[in-house]
């Protein structure tokens, strides 16, 4: 039994613990989050008809989530490696619960935008725990597995949350639907939380709590003090970098008028202020919340490019979809679920298959991926053109949409095991945290900047034309994303590139 790969152990702990059950509570509140991300397209018509909602609410039920989201995710990396990464995990996914239940119980649309604002800081405070508990407990191909796994969940939860909120209202109707939707994130969320409290080890948090027990007697006894570890949680670069992701996102999310571009201006100012206290911070001593050495490392440097660059435009593909099929082709709320079903299930098996190449041809894979994807955006334009000359069925998107699936699948998996290959441990939730918060400022601005060319170019009814520049505008930003990668390939090749750092 004790020759079992499976089984860990951790000091202070009598007991082994499973790594395949830590991933599978890892993995599942990843979902739940990505699909409130995903399928809130679909239920906005509902909750206008149900709540008497205005367009700048409804703006608000988008942007408020994925802005506490993104604030969130590197303080609570940092905090995760530091306070230990199964208490953050428990306490973040309680916070999603409970606000999942208030979304759902909504009155008015103000309860309901507070409620989404609450449950994007929960769904923030977990989701780099995840990465950092993967880096923590798994190791080489282990390890590559575990992420072509997250990249699978990232991938399918992104494609399954529309068909899941279009089918949820379609059975149940307009006014339980919507509210059904964030419903089952309540029960899930309670699962999640008693099943890590039983099956993670919380390795920090007993070390952390031994050594206090241990100072604690010394004092009793008289014996010589002993020196307990600091706390340094860097709260004013936390604070700065929170405010500069807060005003680099805000316009983009905002429809407040030519104004509030300004913030973009100061959100570049305090990004540069952050940078530089961060640098003071190490110099004295102390360990910023961010330490920029990581950026050393070409494999994490050029990997949260890729990703920052390939959500900046991979993001808004079902978006500028969504639109097109409802509006400009009148399909339901169900019928543009449905569409994407397919490209959620190659993706699937394309995560996991480069998985298991991640680490001997990554880089390649990631290229490969990104060409997919930008051919399936292609012929997707093409079907496009020939639903509006020839009429044929909708539902040939699904096929270009595919090969999509299979870009996107691949490099999600290949991508996140490369980028945080090198990173040391100690790091991995606050990595991971970086990563992911340029995710999701490239999902905010890619998301803005793609429907305003989508709906500049719509004009009177011209549903095929912006769906084209719509996706031409997607391809830029995949270029971009190509760009990074195939110069991450030149400097790294395909195997690791570790660089030391003091």
């Amino acid at each position: 039994m004790s020759d079992d790969p499976d089984l860990i152990r951790v000091e202070g702990a009598e007991r082994a613990y499973r790594r395949s059950r830590i991933l599978v509570v890892l993995l599942i509140p990843i979902a739940m989050a990505l699909v409130a991300v995903s399928s809130i397209n679909v239920a906005l018509p509902s909750i206008s008809q149900t709540l008497g909602a205005t367009d700048t609410d409804l703006q608000w039920v988008l942007s408020g989530y994925a802005l506490t989201f993104g604030i969130s995710l590197v303080p609570a990396g940092r905090a995760g490696d530091v306070l230990g990464r199964g208490r953050l995990f428990v306490i973040g996914l309680l916070v999603f619960s409970l606000a999942s239940l208030a979304c759902g119980l909504a009155p008015d649309p103000q309860v309901l935008n507070v409620s989404r604002f609450v449950q994007g800081v929960g769904a923030g405070l977990y989701n780099p725990q995840t990465m950092g508990m993967i880096q923590q407990y798994w190791r080489g191909m282990e390890r590559a597995r575990a992420f072509a796994l997250f990249g699978t969940v990232v991938a399918v939860s992104v494609a399954v949350g529309p068909l899941l909120a279009g089918s949820v209202i379609e059975v149940l109707g307009p006014e339980v639907g919507w509210r059904a939707t964030f419903f089952i994130n309540f029960p899930a969320g309670l699962l999640g939380c008693a099943l890590a409290l039983r099956w993670f080890p919380f390795e920090t948090e007993r070390r952390r709590r031994a050594a206090k027990q241990a100072a604690m007697e010394a004092r009793r006894t008289g014996t010589p003090a002993l020196l307990r570890e600091r706390i340094d949680l860097d709260p004013v670069g936390a604070v700065l970098l929170a405010l500069a992701v807060l005003c680099v996102m805000l316009p983009f999310m905002s429809d407040g008028g030519g104004l509030v571009w300004l913030l973009l201006a100061a959100g570049v100012a305090l990004l540069v202020l952050w940078v530089r206290w961060e640098r003071l911070y190490r110099r004295r001593g102390r360990a910023p919340m961010v330490d920029l050495t990581l950026f050393s490392f070409p494999s994490f440097s050029h990997g949260t490019a890729v990703a920052g660059s390939f959500f900046l435009g991979s993001t808004s593909i079902f978006v500028v979809v969504a639109i097109y099929m409802q509006n400009g082709l009148g399909a339901s709320a169900l019928e543009t679920g449905l569409i994407g079903l397919p490209n959620a299930v190659v993706s699937a098996f394309a995560s996991i298959r480069a998985g298991r190449h991640a680490l001997t041809r990554g880089r390649t894979i990631v290229i490969r991926s990104l060409c997919f994807v930008l051919v399936g955006l292609a012929l997707s334009v093409v079907v496009a053109v020939l639903i509006e000359r020839y009429g044929i069925a909708f539902w040939w998107l699904a096929l270009p949409l595919m090969l999509c699936g299979v870009g996107q699948g691949g490099l999600g998996s290949a991508n996140q095991t490369l980028s945080l290959e090198d990173v040391p441990t100690r790091y991995g939730g606050t990595a991971g945290g970086v990563k992911s918060t340029a995710e999701r400022i490239g999902t905010a601005i890619g998301n803005a900047m793609i429907t305003g060319v989508f709906f500049a170019v719509v004009g009177a009814d011209a549903w095929q034309a912006g769906f084209a520049a719509g996706f031409a505008a997607v391809a830029v930003c995949l270029l971009l994303s190509l760009a990074i990668a195939l110069r991450d390939r030149r400097v790294s090749g395909e195997g690791r590139a570790v660089v030391s750092v003091s």
